[in-house]
């Protein structure tokens, strides 16, 4: 296997893992509140959390940024409680900012923090030119990140058509005691990691 192959293999499979529960879980909580009608908004805000964590795992891997391992890792959990919760606070998006855009800015943020998590798993790796790992392993998450976001899909849409079974259609008070349960059950989860990995 050349190298190129063993770094996207490495990538997809930190995304994949179990071990990998908080990236799995903010990729839920960012699919959480999209239907099948909303794909270009997801598309946008999966963009920018792309964006955002492959500009720190370059800065982080190459040494130009050192982030401590222990705030990284306690921040992501807070990514992810703070993506549910905006989940639960905001009922209607097309009345917020941008309609709802903003939500790539801050999920462009919260991949900066990813970043470097990834970026700390990564240096451990190798040592020498960085180029083909870097590369690699960014090509390996975002598949990664295209299979978790693909089962989300089909997981939320089997809860919409379990709401929807007696009904013409998803309701509006359906959709939204979906987008709160998924939410819900992701900040319980998702506040106990950060718990956990408290530096203090």
């Amino acid at each position: 296997m050349s190298d190129l192959a063993t770094f996207i293999n490495l990538g997809f499979h930190h995304i994949v893992n179990p071990e990998a529960l908080d990236h799995i879980l903010f990729l839920l909580a960012l699919a959480a509140v999209y239907r099948r009608q909303d794909w270009r908004d997801a598309l946008w805000v999966i963009t920018a959390f792309t964006v955002g964590h492959s500009i720190t795992l370059a800065l982080a891997v190459t040494g130009a940024l050192v982030l401590p391992t222990p705030i990284i890792e306690f921040l992501i959990p807070l990514t992810i409680v703070v993506t549910a919760l905006e989940n639960i606070a905001v009922r209607a998006r097309a009345v917020t900012p941008w309609h709802g855009r903003y939500r790539a800015m801050f999920t462009a943020a919260f991949g900066l923090v990813h970043g470097a998590g990834f970026a700390n798993y990564l240096r451990s790796l190798f040592d020498g030119p960085i180029a083909i790992p870097l590369f690699g392993f960014n090509v390996g998450i975002e598949l990664g990140q295209i299979l978790v976001l693909s089962v989300a899909a089909v997981f939320l849409s089997g809860i919409d058509r379990a709401l929807s079974a007696h009904r013409t259609g998803l309701s509006s008070a359906a959709y939204r005691w979906r987008v709160v349960g998924v939410s819900a059950a992701v900040v319980l989860v998702a506040a106990r990691m950060a718990v956990e990995r408290s530096p203090w």
